[in-house]
């Protein structure tokens, strides 16, 4: 029967499977298998298979092994075609107040899309934060003090409600286990990470029946089945779609690189993907940095030059696609990614793998729109390569997220690492941070990575909780890395901070009017830590260096130095001239760098510019961001 229904969908000529849901082939699962059929047949080369207009809900995640390879997957012309892993949540009736309700029996869900809209998990408090009363905890498990009647005792019975914590660049989300009314203590269930730490840390809860207080939100009662929604002004939940995400996971590539064995030449094409949820093991999670424990709505292991290009992946509780181990080659083009509880992209894993089959290398992340992010997990990022080298990320525009928009690497230190020779260049990464966490950055990078450029990104608008909003950043051990020609402003700590690292080369970029400080720099160490040279600084408030600039063990030369507040700034309590005499900053100048209109964030130069008599090169921003319009 299945290779009857391959036959009447396949064309002998064209190799296309037509997927349509009004049949004969009306599941991704069964063109697949009729794919798989033909291949067995004696089938070679691509099989493409198009989906007709419609909605394609997954009863499972659709696995792809390396007998899938060389499939293209694409929307028919002129067809929009969505691939959900939700299913309709209906029968909504009026339950109590203007709070309506639907059985909603069937898997466990964590959101909840009203006609494509996320509505609002119930919480409290509905706006802003909790404060944990004092330091955070370190108690194990993970004692919480709170304020008043931030937490009620009866919580604790139901098992269910959540406790999410932001802690500096971190966060945690831990069901509560137990309540001290007398001590306003509350007992959660894992321990807190030693990197868990902030003062008064902010917090809210989560999956409180009566946290359901205000229009937007929504409650799943696990016992009864029972979803209830608040409806917004002007939603008739008579007439409403409600999805609920029932999959995890909508398509997983299942290579075995450790065995030689690869998907390879998978394309999906002018797709759109919904409605993946975000889980947790019982007692919950607790992050280490970047939201580790998001899953992905598309993962792939051994997977070998495939791609998503002008896809839409979107209403999804974690990442939107994970090249995990084994994966080399792969593309991420002109793609749109939001509307997403973790990040965008990931590449490669935390532990590095000898074996060259395992390792992860030469990806492409280029042309994407990537914006609303962390929507569960705060810390994530909106591309995250970790032991990874090689890829090309390159003319995205990521914005709206709550931690980092870039980070590469995942060695603290100077130890080995993978993650070498990354290019980073013509991305626009904008409004991050949100004044949500802290100790992030527009591009974060970690451990020694020759190779690795970061060039023409146009970064602005970075803004953390307490320190730590910085445009380029690299953090621990980030070394031998060109960092040049990139324009950066209005960020809250700095535009450029190296907490630590050795021999990195800064030149030809423009940190302009940043908050707290311009340049910032935290520790000496026996090696030159950075060579800047030929850069523009232009500032209207702050500090022009801080931090720790203490030693000799720098190198700074030919730059353009300009507060508009004075001609006499000072440079880590110096007067120009006595830093000069310490040797730093040779050839350099306090000048007006003549911006063609710095006010409107114009850093163009003007002919008669004295940065230009210094050898200082125009940079060009104007083809940053994606080359074609996402999607299309």
């Amino acid at each position: 029967m299945r290779l009857l229904l391959f036959l009447a969908a396949l064309t002998a000529t064209a190799q296309t499977i037509t997927v349509s849901p009004g049949g004969p082939i009306s599941s991704l699962a069964a063109a697949r298998d009729a794919a798989r059929e033909a291949r067995r047949a004696g089938r070679t080369g691509t099989i493409t298979i198009q989906l007709r207009d419609g909605v394609y809900f997954l009863p499972e995640t659709l696995v792809l092994t390396p007998e899938d390879s060389d499939t293209v997957w694409e929307a028919a012309p002129g067809a929009r075609p969505v691939i959900s892993g939700g299913r309709v949540i209906g029968g909504w009736k009026k339950s109590s107040g203007p709070v309506w309700a639907a059985d909603a029996a069937g898997p466990e869900f964590h959101q909840l899309f009203i006609s494509g809209r996320r509505a609002q998990r119930a919480r409290t408090p509905n706006y802003g934060f909790f404060r944990i009363d004092g330091a955070s905890p370190q108690d194990k498990p993970v004692r919480l003090h709170y304020r008043g009647n931030d937490i009620q005792s009866a919580w604790a019975a139901r098992g269910d409600v959540e406790v999410v914590a932001l802690l500096a660049w971190a966060d945690f989300r831990l069901p509560i286990a137990g309540v001290d009314e007398a001590a306003h203590v509350a007992t959660l269930t894992l321990d807190p990470r030693p990197s868990n730490k902030e003062a008064d840390a902010r917090y809210y809860i989560e999956n409180a029946p009566d946290a359901l207080d205000m229009a937007g939100e929504w409650y799943l009662d696990r016992k009864t089945h029972t979803v209830s929604y608040w409806p917004m002004a002007g939603e008739n939940m008579a007439s409403e779609q409600a999805i609920a995400p029932a999959l995890t996971q909508l398509v997983r590539f299942e290579g075995h690189p450790e065995r030689g064995e690869f998907v390879r030449n998978v394309i999906f094409r002018h797709l759109q993907f919904a409605h993946a949820d975000w889980n947790m093991p019982e007692k919950g999670y607790v992050d280490t940095q970047a939201a580790v424990p998001a899953p992905a709505a598309i993962e792939a292991t051994g997977a070998l030059d495939c791609a998503l290009d002008r896809c839409t992946i979107a209403h999804s509780g974690g990442y939107a696609v994970w090249f995990a181990r084994g994966s080399k080659r792969n593309r991420v083009t002109a793609c749109e990614l939001y509307d997403l509880g973790g990040g965008g992209v990931k590449l490669g894993e935390p532990r590095q793998f000898p074996d060259d089959n395992q390792q992860n290398y030469e990806n492409v992340i280029a042309d994407n729109h990537i914006h609303d992010l962390g929507l569960v997990y705060a810390p994530a990022v909106g591309i995250w390569a970790l032991q990874s080298g090689r890829n090309q990320i390159v003319h995205n525009h990521i914005h709206d997220l709550f931690y980092t928009a870039i980070s590469v690497g995942w060695t603290w230190g100077y130890g080995d690492n993978q993650s070498k020779g990354n290019i980073i260049e013509y991305n626009h990464l904008h409004d991050i941070g949100k004044e949500m966490l802290s100790d992030m950055g527009g591009i974060y990078t970690l451990g020694v990575q020759p190779g690795t450029r970061i060039r023409y990104n146009l970064i602005h608008d970075i803004s953390s909780f307490t320190y730590g909003g910085w445009g380029i950043y690299p953090d621990e051990g980030s070394s031998d890395m060109l960092i040049e020609n990139n324009v950066v402003y209005r960020c809250k700590s700095a535009g450029f901070h190296q907490h630590y690292g050795r021999e990195n080369t800064v030149r030809n970029n423009v940190f302009a009017l940043n908050r707290e400080n311009q340049l910032m720099r935290t520790r000496a160490e026996p090696h030159i830590s950075f060579t800047f040279e030929n850069n523009i600084v232009y500032f209207d408030q702050g500090r022009l260096l801080g931090s720790n600039w203490s030693g000799d063990r720098f190198k700074m030369g030919g730059n353009i130095y300009w507060d508009t507040r004075t001609t006499a700034p000072r440079f880590a309590g110096h007067t120009f001239e006595e830093w000069q005499a310490l040797g730093h900053d040779a050839g350099s100048k306090i000048a007006d760098p003549l911006f063609v209109n710095a006010a409107n964030f114009d850093f163009r130069l003007r002919p008669d510019s004295p940065a230009l008599a210094l050898g200082f090169r125009q940079i060009d921003i104007s083809t940053v961001g994606p080359r074609v319009p996402p999607g299309q």
